[in-house]
């Protein structure tokens, strides 16, 4: 599948979870978060170190989200991004999004190992988001 095929199929799953969500408005992890709500999309923000981000809960890590997990967006740091992503090949995570920055060699091929499929090296979520409201 190509990549533009891929970030379709992906932007057309209905669960989101996003690794490294932020309190933080200015963040990346707050913007992506608050991105994927604004397009109705179901999202869970994982961060160890919140409870909740604009009064919805906030998860310490994927295992204690109560829904099922159509694709994680990474905004994290590569050595957590590897770390999260042993816990979503157990899960069986079918799609893994990669922000910029996030990435790393280790992170993609352990997730490819995982059998997911990955977007990774860009483009960021938002934009993807964007670019398809842009055509409907």
């Amino acid at each position: 599948m190509s990549s533009r095929a891929l970030i379709e199929h992906i932007l057309e799953q209905k669960s989101f979870a996003v690794c490294g969500v932020s309190r933080d408005h200015e963040k990346y992890g707050y913007k992506v978060y608050r991105s994927l709500r604004m397009a109705g999309y179901t999202v869970y923000g994982v961060n160890p170190n919140a409870d909740a981000i604009d009064n919805d809960p906030c998860y310490p890590s994927l295992d204690n989200i109560p829904g099922q997990i159509d694709c994680i967006v990474m905004v994290t740091q590569p050595l957590v991004t590897e770390d999260i992503l042993q816990v979503a090949g157990r899960l069986m995570v079918p799609f893994i999004w990669m922000q910029p920055g996030s990435e790393s060699n280790a992170a993609y091929n352990l997730a490819s190992s995982k059998g997911m499929q990955i977007i990774s090296g860009g483009p960021c979520i938002m934009v993807a988001i964007k670019a398809r409201r842009a055509k409907v």
